[in-house]
């Protein structure tokens, strides 16, 4: 198998020896070059045709969403986004994953060295995955806003919470969960969602979605109840949970190991929902690597419960969908502009796609 190659750009030396230690290291890619800075970076993109690069969020001159923007409007390839654990990279690299950049790696802001050495083993993979993604422009609307919102949907009210959605994702999935949600209606059952992702990020994700969508989006708090029209985004380091309690469902969050390699895991939140919940559940798996959540999305299959995964043309990485495909656990594959539409039909038939 020919190794993949990198392009590392960023405009610390430490960083670029780091990333170029840890990524050389893997028999599964080669480091082709480094650069300090964007200039540099594109003369290199030009004549070491790498199959993904390393970019830093903030670089002198051109910085690195302006090159984002160039790249995918002039050479689109694989981008890994490097950004510094704070509000303002977490912005910056949700950014830049809605411009076309396939994933991120959080860049610690202290003990770097000891930090990315750590998570040697998963920014490989992260990069390994991306380099192997489906990459291409994104336009100002994306297909699921283009198809609308879904309309006529006769939420069911008072008393306990009798409907649920459940949500996971990993690469790719930043967008292709923004689709959804914008367009679900307002009086949508309660939305829970699992999206790997950095800790420090879920809360700016979860501001994003919530601009995005008529839904009121947060990330989600221990102890928070379900509600109609709202939306729960795990926070990036604690498995999400639901616990029924005297007067309805809340959110449990839990910093107990990774299951699956990861935390917050879409495996366990599929299994908490159907251990605790007596309603109606339907679930999706979308874009993303690995498997996280497919055996559990065929246990909710099997529950009798409708679930969904995303179709492979319209993810950036068909690993967790297409495993649960492999698994026979999603009743339905489609694209991305379909399933909130088939998420609300499975509680409602009669609902439509409006404009």
């Amino acid at each position: 198998m020919t190794a993949k190659r990198v392009l590392i750009c960023d405009d610390s030396a430490l960083i670029r020896q780091l990333l170029s230690e840890i990524l050389g290291a893997d028999p599964e890619m080669e480091v082709v070059g480094v650069a300090a800075d964007a200039n540099i970076a594109r003369e290199m993109i030009k004549t070491l045709q790498p199959d993904v690069m390393t970019l830093d969020v903030e670089m002198p001159g051109m910085d690195g969403i302006t090159f984002l923007r160039n790249i995918m409007r002039l050479r689109p390839m694989p981008v890994v986004m490097v950004s510094t654990l704070t509000e303002r990279g977490a912005e910056i690299t949700l950014e830049a994953l809605s411009i076309g950049a396939v994933d991120c790696v959080a860049k610690p802001k202290t003990d770097v060295t000891n930090s990315l050495h750590q998570y040697a083993s998963e920014i490989c993979e992260i990069v390994r995955v991306a380099a192997g993604a489906k990459v291409s422009p994104k336009s100002s609307a994306s297909a699921a806003h283009a198809a609308g919102h879904v309309t006529e949907f006769h939420a069911t009210s008072g008393g306990l919470i009798k409907q649920i959605i459940g949500i996971g994702a990993s690469t790719g999935g930043t967008e292709a969960i923004n689709d959804v949600l914008s367009a679900l209606p307002a009086n949508s059952p309660p939305v829970v969602i699992t999206q790997h992702i950095p800790e420090g990020f879920s809360k700016t994700f979860a501001k994003r979605l919530d601009l995005a969508s008529d839904l009121t989006v947060c990330e989600a708090e221990h102890g928070q109840p379900l509600k109609v029209g709202h939306a729960y985004v795990a926070p990036g380091d604690q498995h999400l949970k639901l616990q029924k309690k005297a007067g309805g469902y809340f959110i449990m969050l839990d910093d107990g190991p990774k299951v699956n390699r990861h935390r917050p895991s879409v495996g366990v939140m599929f299994n908490s929902i159907l251990e605790e919940f007596d309603g109606l559940f339907v679930a999706a798996i979308l874009t993303g690597m690995g498997n996280d959540g497919s055996e559990e999305l065929l246990n909710v299959r099997n529950s009798g419960a409708l679930t969904i995964a995303q179709n492979e043309a319209t993810s950036v990485v068909w690993g967790m969908p297409g495993r649960a495909v492999e698994l026979g656990a999603a009743e339905q594959v489609l694209p991305i502009s379909k399933i909130a539409l088939a998420l609300m039909r499975g509680f409602d038939p009669t609902c439509k796609m409006g404009a």
